[in-house]
């Protein structure tokens, strides 16, 4: 099987997987009911949501190229910034062919001959710092639910979150040296990433007169994100929604209110990645700072 078609099978296998997830959501909601939630919405609260999910993404791009310059790829961030773009238009338009990360790895060992092995690394450790602070984010909320099932298991989260935190820390030490100097500082970029993100999905509760179980929303939210980072569907479309179905259903959280939320933040984060359709065409001339 050549590589070309082991890509075109893996993208029709992606496509399959979606459309069945979202064909399975529907059979479990009413989606009328998700668009008439959708039509109700306040637009002001989406612009701000907008907002809020552009900027997570340019800390997160920031954040990047903190990994780059701990490696010697002296990228500016302005040319960081439009990979980063083109890299996310990839991640959810283009999937089966060049996926985001790939591409930009690709794009900096070619610039830079830093090492393949270094690149793709600091790829990797730039996703698990924003997995950490996903995880840490989810065991604080865990902390607040109610349920009994979290108050059970409320010294787990509790103590994951300093766990967590050390275990990366010797992960970096032991195998990843060169990247702990900005072991810290890449938590910090990690940490307002996923708050913004957070008070997006808090904008489109009030967008969509959610008023109530807020924390429970958030938690989901969360989780959700965790499985979307799961490569069986283009963009995580499906595997989100999913989430968010049985997530309200354990937590008694209405299905067609936690669906709209879930469209709602994937449209955004698709209108966002949009734009870079712009460098696919024309492709970003990454320049070197001191």
């Amino acid at each position: 099987m050549t590589e070309k078609l082991r890509k075109r099978l893996i993208t029709a296998l992606k496509i399959v997987v979606s459309a069945a997830l979202i064909y399975f959501i529907f059979t479990k909601i009413q989606f009328q009911d998700v668009v008439k939630t959708l039509k109700d919405s306040n637009p002001l609260y989406l612009v701000l949501g907008v907002l809020l999910v552009v900027l997570s993404k340019v800390l997160a791009a920031f954040r990047l190229n903190l990994y780059f310059h701990q490696i010697e790829v002296k990228i500016s961030q302005l040319s960081n910034l439009k990979l980063y773009l083109l890299g996310m238009f990839y991640n959810l338009f283009l999937p089966g062919g060049i996926g985001g990360d790939a591409y930009k790895g690709y794009v900096i060992q070619k610039k830079y001959q830093s090492g393949t092995k270094k690149v793709v690394s600091v790829l990797l450790l730039d996703r698990l710092s924003g997995m950490l602070l996903i995880f840490i984010y989810a065991c604080i909320l865990a902390l607040m639910l109610e349920q009994s099932i979290f108050k059970t298991y409320n010294w787990v989260f509790a103590t994951g979150i300093p766990l967590s935190i050390v275990v990366f820390w010797w992960l970096n030490k032991r195998f990843f040296s060169y990247a702990l100097p900005i072991y810290w500082k890449s938590l910090v970029y990690s940490a307002f990433i996923q708050l913004s993100q957070l008070i997006c999905i808090l904008c489109i509760l009030k967008s969509l007169s959610i008023d109530l179980q807020t924390v429970e929303y958030l938690f989901i939210f969360l989780v959700s994100s965790i499985v979307s980072v799961i490569p069986l569907t283009i963009g995580g479309i499906g595997s989100r929604e999913v989430t968010f179905l049985y997530g309200a259903k354990w937590l008694e959280l209405d299905a067609s209110s936690s669906i709209s939320i879930s469209f709602v933040f994937f449209l955004i984060t698709a209108l966002i990645s949009l734009f870079g359709i712009v460098y696919h065409f024309k492709k970003p001339k990454l320049e070197t700072v001191n």
